[in-house]
């Protein structure tokens, strides 16, 4: 019955703080990070539909564009494949001017490289390249999304729990209710919590919508069938379980510092460099069990700094069920200091 008194109390400040953290204006910062790779890809996805209806009375044979070859000429080429949908030109050096005609077939997008009238060379690529999209989408969710938009949207939305009310001189008033100080501690991470999945986990999965609408639909069919539940689950889920994790280390970070620039550091500079760390020290980052999560592994270009890929290089992964029992042990572990930290806490708004 106590238990179940405490719960509903939690559940209750819960309420209480929900509100407060999706309407703060210095929330609007935390959207804005959840929402720019969604705007990112559906900036491309108009980009290619709007190409795709300027081209679409412009289309060329894809035999006479493959017919095309090196050494044939300016004129030959117009000949044959009609006027480009796009044509830019150069010059290189004094004497030497140069080309590059662009002509689709409704699916690739063939570019034809002119210089002194006579075909340099041509580049054939699909208009849409799905595989490549995915990849740019993982490149965005490892980099990006993990690293900088949930982790610093953590710090802003838990940082501010206690640390703001400690700011605005407001803390003392939940400390005069009746109720036990590791149940606040609850019921604002509760709140926190709910209001970063929420923000994140719709973030990520509006990317994912934003990534595939401009895809060619049979592909997207396929995908569908085969990895797409997975990997928009794991995606969701890797989001919202960074949040746990996250939001358990800044929500306790509010109450043992008092500038949250000093952990936002410390953190980041520790998560950069856990791959260089022994195993043991390794699974003591929250990025180690997210990015374990994650269905598409972090791209690194070939042609990448030995010295990059090996700060961006993951460790090996886990497996789920190790990598969600880790970040709830994490969370667990944290919380508890976290509480009883907040037994021994004594407000002085003067030295704040």
């Amino acid at each position: 019955m106590n238990l179940k008194f405490r719960l509903r109390q939690a559940g209750m400040i819960a309420k209480l703080e929900l509100r407060r953290v999706f309407l703060a204006k210095r929330s609007l910062w935390v959207y804005l990070l959840a929402l720019f790779p969604a705007v990112v890809f559906l900036g491309h996805g108009i980009d290619v539909k709007l190409d795709q209806q300027r081209w679409a009375g412009r289309v060329t044979p894809a035999a006479v564009l493959d017919s095309i070859e090196r050494g044939d000429s300016e004129d030959e080429v117009i000949r044959r494949a009609g006027d480009p949908v796009s044509k830019r030109r150069y010059r290189r050096g004094r004497d030497s001017r140069g080309s590059t005609f662009s002509y689709f077939d409704g699916q690739r997008r063939v570019d034809v490289r002119i210089e002194d009238g006579l075909v340099a060379s041509k580049n054939v690529r699909a208009h849409v390249n799905f595989e490549e999209d995915r990849q740019v989408f993982a490149g965005f969710f490892h980099y990006f999304y993990l690293r900088l938009a949930i982790f610093f949207g953590c710090l802003g939305i838990f940082m501010n729990l206690f640390r703001g009310e400690m700011m605005g001189k407001t803390l003392h008033f939940w400390f005069l209710a009746p109720v036990r100080r590791d149940v606040l501690l609850a019921g604002k991470y509760m709140a926190g919590l709910a209001a970063a999945v929420t923000i994140f986990t719709t973030g990520a999965l509006l990317s994912f919508a934003a990534m595939l609408w401009p895809q060619d639909p049979a592909a997207v069919q396929a995908y569908w069938q085969q990895q797409g539940p997975s990997h928009l689950f794991w995606y969701g889920a890797s989001s919202a379980l960074a949040c746990l994790g996250y939001g358990s280390v800044f929500l306790a970070a509010g109450l043992l510092v008092r500038n949250p620039i000093i952990p936002a550091v410390v953190l980041s500079f520790w998560e950069g460099i856990n791959g260089f760390l022994p195993a043991m020290l390794q699974k003591l980052s929250v990025l180690y069990y997210v990015e374990s999560l994650t269905p598409v592994p972090a791209p690194i270009g070939a042609d990448a700094p030995v010295l990059a890929r090996m700060l961006l290089a993951p460790a090996a992964p886990v497996s789920a069920a190790t990598a969600v029992a880790g970040l709830l042990g994490v969370t667990v572990l944290v919380l508890w200091m976290a509480s009883r930290r907040i037994g021994r806490l004594e407000i002085n708004y003067s030295t704040e």
